[in-house]
């Protein structure tokens, strides 16, 4: 019976969180078109609308251990679902996030989130697209935005611990800035067709400064995102 209840309300989360999405999508079509300032305003509702679906609909509690940072660094998160993802700009004050170069491709949305600042990552395109990359990822830095990265490069199974991808070792120091890593468990609840009840935790972990030799800031980064690992 609990799985059978599980599985309605995982229904009903998918009607109207990606009902709730698509206008949105369209609200930001018309925003970056019109007025382009209503966009961060669009892109943060639906941030609290996917949280309010998750803590209303999935029965899911969402835990903060710690402060979130504010400003221009780099934030290295756990990436065990589409959960935290999509949590980001509620989480942060206009995040720029660096993203999978398909994602842009979506109709409408990819657009909507050039405009908004997103960062498209493409890993195999060469050393002119990742030197667009970079100098995306600078001028964020000066608008004053916090970067946010999953330094894994994708979504993995809860309680694993693969090694960072390069990239983040490179950014690290090329951008100079300090790093903010975040363990998630999101995996346990949310990465499922059918989502299960339960509590999603964040642990924010001390930040890292720049300027340290890439082995020391990747294992610090690696043990702080899977801090929640071994507390499960």
């Amino acid at each position: 019976m609990s799985w059978l209840l599980a599985a309605f309300r995982s229904l009903v989360f998918y009607l109207l969180f990606y009902g709730g999405t698509a206008v949105l999508v369209v609200a930001s079509v018309v925003a970056v078109v019109a007025q382009r300032r209503w966009l961060g305003p669009i892109v943060g509702c639906w941030g609290h609308w996917h949280l309010w679906c998750v803590q209303n609909l999935l029965g899911i509690t969402v835990v903060m251990e710690g402060a979130l940072p504010d400003g221009p660094m780099l934030i290295a998160i756990k990436h065990e679902s589409f959960f935290e993802a999509i949590d980001t700009p509620r989480l942060f004050t206009f995040p720029a996030v660096f993203a999978k170069h398909e994602l842009f491709r979506i109709p409408g949305w990819g657009h909507s989130a050039l405009v908004y600042g997103l960062i498209p990552v493409a890993r195999e395109e060469g050393a002119k697209t990742l030197r667009a990359m970079l100098a995306l990822a600078k001028q964020r830095v000066e608008e004053g935005r916090p970067l946010v990265i999953f330094p894994e490069g994708t979504r993995v199974a809860h309680g694993a611990s693969p090694p960072l991808q390069a990239g983040f070792a490179g950014l690290y120091k090329l951008l100079r800035l300090p790093v903010v890593p975040i363990a998630v468990d999101s995996g346990a609840t949310y990465h499922h067709v059918v989502k299960r009840p339960g509590r999603i935790t964040y642990k924010v972990g001390e930040a890292i400064p720049a300027g340290l030799p890439r082995e020391t800031v990747e294992a610090q980064v690696h043990s702080a995102i899977n801090a929640l690992n071994r507390s499960n």
